[in-house]
């Protein structure tokens, strides 16, 4: 799924617990938080934007959307998540395993959209994919899942390389997670290996 396709369902989603919180407010407040940066993340808030208005709900009309940009702060993350459930917004957008995580220790009440790229069940987000319960919902893409088949694709087209590097950003746990699924891939791909056994993160 592109990510643009991705955020246009996370803001179909968000509006679910909006018709409820309508009913007792008329300008709810979305408290939507991603990791990056606004002219890096321009894009995906256009496209989430487009997901509310698809079900009725307009920034300035009926819908109040506050964008929180981390720029990569992640410990800027307990306190925002504070002060959303302090204010008692309807709903957390979260698109980003850490942003979710954040708010899902902040909040068991307020209602959380997330899209995650590893397991929410194994997150602690949901109980289970067939009825998550709680208060979050969202989608997984299974970003996690391709490490295998990106290490296959490399070495289909350099069958001859016997060790590939992983890249992470070690202040951000989920490539750091990624990378350590990575070794036990490449070892079952013909003898072929990756620098880095899961020992190390950087």
């Amino acid at each position: 799924m592109r990510r643009r396709d991705f955020i246009t369902v996370v803001g179909c989603a968000a509006a679910w617990p909006l018709a409820t919180w309508a009913q007792q407010t008329a300008m709810p407040v979305v408290g939507f938080v991603r990791d990056g940066s606004a002219d890096t993340s321009a894009r995906l808030a256009a496209s989430f934007r487009k997901g509310l208005n698809e079900t009725g709900y307009f920034e300035g009309q009926n819908v109040i959307v506050e964008y929180h940009w981390l720029e990569g702060q992640y410990n800027r993350l307990p306190q925002l998540m504070a002060d959303l459930v302090r204010r008692q917004v309807a709903v957390i957008a979260t698109p980003g395993n850490v942003t979710t995580a954040a708010a899902k220790a902040a909040t068991s009440t307020i209602p959380i959209v997330f899209g995650v790229g590893d397991d929410p069940v194994r997150l602690g987000l949901v109980a289970n994919l067939a009825r998550p319960g709680g208060n979050a919902t969202g989608i997984n893409f299974f970003a996690q899942e391709v490490v295998s088949k990106r290490l296959r694709l490399l070495h289909e087209l350099v069958p001859k390389a016997v060790r590939f590097a992983v890249l992470v950003l070690t202040s951000f746990p989920v490539p750091s997670r990624m990378a350590r699924r990575a070794p036990p891939c490449g070892r079952a791909l013909s003898g072929a290996l990756c620098a880095g056994d899961g020992r190390r993160s950087r």
